[in-house]
């Protein structure tokens, strides 16, 4: 049974959606990578537009790192001021990608360039991974040790302005965090994705931060990036469907504590192979819809815009009559969510280890 978005304005299975993000949350739990890389492509298959598949996606990545970050807090694996370096030029870096992503769709451009953005990104990507998770494999057969450093040193070592973070027992420039941020901040608000991808390599090789500081850290930066993109989407194009919303964080939510589950146990070598191989399908799949597949001319269903229920009715009303209030509605319901699971996942964590020690 198909329902019929008010804000996207097509019909859609929620349960599939909410199936879908399910699976890529259990990968995003298991590898640590963002799920925006898979869900938006996913959302565009299903008919939702590039245009509103970006930005619903941004306001599910906001629930799912506000989850895991609160679940860091309350661990003590956060280094607040280098998150708060990284925000500073991640604000620059969105506002930049909102800019460039309203000239685009005022020529009439933006979905190409979504697409070709994915189509690109996932090759790139999908291609490192499974020469990664290849070698690694193969060394693990042949029982092959390697030593690797900790970062080496390039140009942006050299800024000036360095400061101290003393969580990180690092003395860095304060333009290193502030430019990486810039270029995530940029990528998300285009693409709909949290820059993990790029934001955990450059921490770990770039910035030289304790491993266990960067998933905390990167998420935290992820909330402020992801809010951004959801308030000025929402005000500036009215394009965040808060009922898409709801489903993907829900099954976002789920499975990345599956996903974390299953990590714990099991080695994510292999299973990043596959990964690997997914996102070039996935990127071939968005380079034949893009460049090969006929254009089918998707109308509007009037009856679906007339028989909106109450609660649809009520969303599109609101995002109407009220775009920045509505947006920033997004951003409290993805707080609700996300802080609620990860407090429940701390209650039944607690009440686990209290079982086991009786």
């Amino acid at each position: 049974m198909e329902y019929f978005l008010p804000i996207a304005e097509v019909y859609v299975s929620l349960p599939l959606i909410f199936l879908l993000s399910l699976i890529v949350g259990v990968l995003s739990g298991l590898f640590g990578v963002g799920g925006g890389f898979l869900m938006t492509p996913f959302l565009i298959f299903l008919g939702v537009p590039p245009a509103y598949a970006v930005p619903n996606e941004a306001n599910n990545i906001l629930g799912t790192s506000i989850s895991g970050s609160t679940t860091h807090y309350l661990k003590g694996t956060l280094d607040y001021k280098m998150g708060f370096m990284i925000v500073i030029g991640g604000t620059v870096g969105t506002i930049l990608g909102i800019l460039t992503f309203t000239y685009f769709k005022d020529i009439g451009k933006i979905n190409i360039l979504i697409s070709l953005a994915y189509m690109y990104i996932l090759a790139i990507i999908g291609t490192m991974m499974l020469v990664q998770g290849v070698t690694e494999i193969d060394r693990a057969r042949k029982k092959i040790i390697v030593k690797k450093k900790l970062h080496d040193h390039y140009w942006i070592h050299g800024l000036p302005f360095r400061m101290r973070f003393k969580k990180s027992k690092l003395y860095e420039s304060a333009f290193t965090p502030i430019i990486i941020g810039l270029i995530v901040g940029f990528i998300a608000a285009i693409m709909g994705v949290g820059g993990a991808f790029i934001l955990v390599p450059a921490m770990i090789y770039i910035i030289g931060m304790p491993t266990k500081l960067i998933p905390g850290t990167s998420l935290f930066v992820t909330i402020f990036v992801s809010a951004i993109v959801t308030v000025l989407h929402a005000f500036n194009y009215g394009s965040i469907d808060l009922i898409l919303v709801i489903v993907l964080i829900l099954g976002s939510i789920f499975g990345v504590q599956f996903g974390q589950k299953i990590g714990e146990k099991f080695d994510s070598s292999e299973f990043k192979t596959i990964l690997a191989v997914l996102l070039l399908i996935v990127g071939i799949a968005i380079a034949y819809d893009t460049f090969f597949a006929e254009d089918a001319i998707k109308q509007i269903s009037d009856n679906g815009v007339k028989n909106l229920g109450p609660v649809a009715q009520f969303v599109r009303d609101f995002s109407k009559d009220q775009p920045f209030m509505y947006g920033m509605a997004s951003i409290v319901l993805a707080l609700g969510l996300g802080v609620g699971a990860a407090v429940v996942r701390k209650f039944f964590s607690n009440l686990r280890k209290k079982a086991l020690k009786s």
